[in-house]
């Protein structure tokens, strides 16, 4: 009787997940308080082609990859966003009253020796420079803000939104001369960031995803990674139990085309943070990565509290 009824569970649950994923729209995010939003585009649940014969040993081997619907955000994360997360007197000033206590007791970063913007602008730039931790911090602020769990995308989740279903290099084909039509890189870009959503969207409606700033992903960078994947894998993601290397994906205002391709990856480094004068280095800062920035993701299916919870509120390490 018990195994029946556990039987009858599991496939309700799994059929409201499916529905659910089916589902999916493009939304906008008000931050409850604020007078911010920010919009979240629907890509939904497949299996593709991660990786490339055509790139570094890294990419390869070529290998399936299946994964869960989630949203991801239209643009990279802007100053606009994410000033008032690490400025309280920024978020007062963006806000429609009081700030609640529960978003008043997450952490905020320590303040900057530097001018991260590194004179670049603010308005409707890319946010800049942080690390993956500060990212997550950022993450959880608006979680306390809103009630949703956003977070960073994973390494796959990453790669195949890019895709938007596209097989070749790029999310728009293999011709290099036409990247100036949907990024900001090397050879266009005057050596700065530019405002989000000036070029081309790929086909799911994701600016930037080639250049502008390179974005985060929550995986640990190992190159053999691809190497351990069995014929089809779920939902990977390479769990970090330290601070380098971890994955940045999209390649930066600063690199040359093939550093752009949708499978290209790249490790965090410590040289990063080379010039910080602090011991040990700052937790929040990569003061020699002005190239680094951010976008979120939402899961169709949330987390348990207890995962959201373990998410955000993992130990800090040392940078030393």
């Amino acid at each position: 009787m018990l195994k029946t009824f556990l039987s009858s569970f599991c496939f309700v649950f799994i059929a409201l997940q499916l529905q659910a994923q089916k589902k999916a729209t493009n939304y906008t995010q008000q931050i409850n308080g604020t007078k911010l939003s920010f919009e979240m585009q629907a890509i939904p649940a497949g299996t593709f082609a991660m990786g490339s014969t055509k790139g570094n040993a890294d990419e390869q081997p070529v290998h399936k990859v299946n994964l869960d619907a989630f949203w991801m955000s239209k643009v990279e994360v802007t100053w606009d966003l994410f000033e008032p997360f690490l400025y309280k007197d920024y978020e007062k000033s963006n806000s429609v009253g009081e700030i609640p206590a529960n978003v008043d007791a997450v952490t905020r970063p320590t303040k900057p020796y530097l001018d991260m913007t590194f004179g670049m602008g603010k308005q409707n730039q890319p946010a800049l420079a942080m690390t993956q931790y500060n990212a997550i911090q950022f993450c959880k602020w608006l979680y306390e803000r809103t009630g949703i769990f956003y977070r960073l995308p994973t390494e796959a989740e990453w790669e195949y939104a890019c895709r938007a279903g596209s097989t070749s290099e790029y999310h728009f084909g293999d011709d290099e001369s036409k990247l100036t039509d949907y990024a900001w890189f090397g050879e266009n870009s005057e050596k700065k960031t530019h405002q989000v959503a000036m070029k081309k969207p790929n086909a799911w409606g994701l600016y930037d995803m080639h250049g502008n700033v390179a974005e985060w992903t929550y995986d640990e960078y190992k190159p053999d990674f691809y190497a351990e994947a069995k014929a089809e894998v779920k939902n990977p993601v390479a769990t970090a139990d330290k601070l380098y290397p971890l994955v940045v994906r999209g390649g930066s205002y600063e690199d040359v085309a093939k550093d752009l391709r949708s499978a290209a990856r790249l490790a965090s480094d410590p040289s990063w943070k080379q010039i910080d004068p602090q011991i040990p280095k700052s937790n929040w800062w990569f003061p020699d990565a002005p190239f680094i920035g951010i976008r979120l993701v939402r899961p169709v299916v949330a987390p348990s509290k207890q995962e959201i919870d373990a998410y955000y509120n993992k130990p800090v390490i040392k940078d030393y």
